[in-house]
């Protein structure tokens, strides 16, 4: 079913972060767009669902991106581009770390204060402590000194480099570079590096050795410059006025939407087929799909390049989560408790299922989003999807419930009485992610099968096949919202200027 009517400048097959960046960006620039989303709402990781009075985050509530100031900002840069504006709330502190060996450690968004923190654990470091995360700060700046677009565009790098050459040849250097590499020049404490790890672990899912110092730069500063700021109304709130505004320049929406399969014509990419049998023809081609769902099922296996192959040789599928969205009585947690925690027993599981615990309570920030006297946990594990797969229904709702109440109990350690204050409780697993997200075993996104340098493995925007782009966490820089952001921004550039618009 085809409709020959039906031809836009670009197609972007979901509509999680990076793909809504893209779309928005491009019909800023004038560009005729479709978004194509197989969920009933828009955002992907970033939106939300709604039960018993509780507005639960489906993802993550610790947002970077919100600032102010600066070119790092890309999601407010993104919203301001389709005159958008959203309400946000400063998070006071980053992250409170429940870790081994004692360490209980807050990152207060004022740097001079996080690093009080953390010397008064190592004193004997604190020439290192300031050397290691100042140097995280050169990174920092140089990417907060010029606007961040397609690095494959060449007119654009030879701007860059012309009016910011200090701040590219910067960036040069720490391009290769992984954040163990640096960390391990100024600091000799065993413990002071592991805790160096967990710093990666949580936003990278990776150790310091294999954690790019790029992602690195921008993450241990950008709290302290632009800071964590919660959306009002709940992160979902930033896919949907970015598809607000993508909707008043004219650009278009489809939800329930599901891509069969991209279209390829002589080796170029000119389409795509829906699961009902429509088919929207486009000059250019946007998945935002993981790289192994765009690369072996909307692309078939026979079809991928050869390239794609090599990357999935360096790369694989980080793990998934086993997520709990809990309901609980506002007297279940304690005066002063933060927003968000990791909490881990024991370094040598950091990396394993179930070892690191990530807390997120973004009522602390918002009350509006649960019912009065109540607040929301989400509380997060990493878990593999193959421990889910070929169970009964009544195995599967055993093993949910069997892990859910592991994870409550360890929780009791810094939430005492959460099990007797539970209200409601909802658990997610890896089947789950891939099920809503439409993610391959609803992996978290790609991590090097061993340590690469840097970001340099990483893929940019196009691929080898012409027409098609990808864009979100499996593209430079990775993963995170503002990451994924970065991807849109580089991702519409490098289309405008393959179609000559927006000049």
């Amino acid at each position: 079913m085809t409709n020959n009517n039906l031809v836009f400048d670009a197609i972007i097959i979901g509509s999680g972060m990076g793909g809504l960046v893209t779309a928005t960006q491009l019909a800023a620039k004038g560009a005729k767009v479709l978004v194509l989303e197989r969920y009933l709402i828009p955002g992907g990781s970033a939106s939300y669902f709604e039960q018993h009075g509780y507005h639960f985050d489906v993802g993550a509530s610790m947002i970077f991106g919100l600032g102010k100031n600066g070119t790092t900002n890309l999601l407010t840069r993104a919203l301001d581009a389709v005159n958008m504006q959203i309400e946000t709330i400063p998070d006071p502190v980053q992250i409170h770390y429940h870790l081994p060996d004692g360490l209980d450690i807050k990152v207060d968004r004022v740097y001079d204060k996080f690093l009080q923190n953390l010397t008064a654990y190592f004193p004997q470091e604190a020439r290192g402590i300031r050397r290691f995360y100042n140097e995280c700060w050169q990174v920092f700046n140089c990417l907060n000194s010029m606007d961040l677009l397609s690095l494959e565009e060449p007119r654009y790098l030879m701007r860059m480099f012309f009016q910011h050459p200090l701040a590219c040849f910067g960036l040069l250097k720490y391009l290769p570079k992984n954040v163990g590499d640096i960390a391990r020049r100024y600091i000799k404490d065993p413990l002071l590096l592991k805790f160096i790890d967990m710093e990666c672990y949580c936003w990278s899912v990776v150790p310091a050795s294999m954690t790019p110092m790029i992602n690195a730069g921008m993450v241990f500063s950008d709290r302290h410059y632009g800071g964590v700021n919660y959306p009002k109304g709940g992160v979902s709130i930033i896919a949907q006025k970015l598809v607000e505004g993508l909707e008043k320049l004219g650009g278009q929406i489809q939800y329930q939407a599901r891509v069969k399969k991209i279209i390829l014509e002589q080796g170029r990419a000119v389409g795509v087929e829906l699961a009902n049998g429509q088919i929207y023809r486009g000059k250019r081609i946007v998945s935002n799909a993981t790289r192994w769902d765009t690369f072996g099922k909307l692309i078939p296996v026979e079809k991928i390049p050869n390239n794609e192959k090599v990357w999935q040789q360096r790369y694989e599928k980080s793990p998934s989560f086993l997520s709990l969205h809990i309901g609980v009585k506002s007297s279940v947690l304690p005066q002063h408790t933060e927003c968000h925690h990791i909490l881990l027993e024991d370094w040598a599981k950091m990396t394993a299922a179930e070892g690191t615990i990530f807390v997120s309570i973004p009522t602390l920030l918002d009350p509006d989003l649960a019912p009065p006297g109540h607040h929301i946990i989400h509380a997060f594990t990493p878990h593999w999807i193959d421990g889910w797969l070929g169970l009964s229904t009544n195995r599967y709702e055993a093993k949910k419930e069997a892990a859910a109440w592991r994870i409550i109990d360890r929780l009791e350690q810094i939430f005492p009485g959460l099990d007797a204050g539970l209200d409601y409780l909802s658990v997610g697993t890896p089947r789950s992610h891939r099920r809503f997200l439409g993610r391959e075993d609803g992996t978290y996104g790609p991590i090097p099968r061993r340590k690469l340098r840097g970001l340099l493995g990483m893929p940019f925007n196009r691929t080898a096949i012409p027409g098609l782009y990808c864009v979100g966490d499996s593209t430079f820089p990775g993963q995170g919202l503002n990451a994924v952001a970065f991807s849109g921004f580089a991702c519409a550039h490098r289309i405008a200027v393959d179609l000559g618009i927006g000049k």
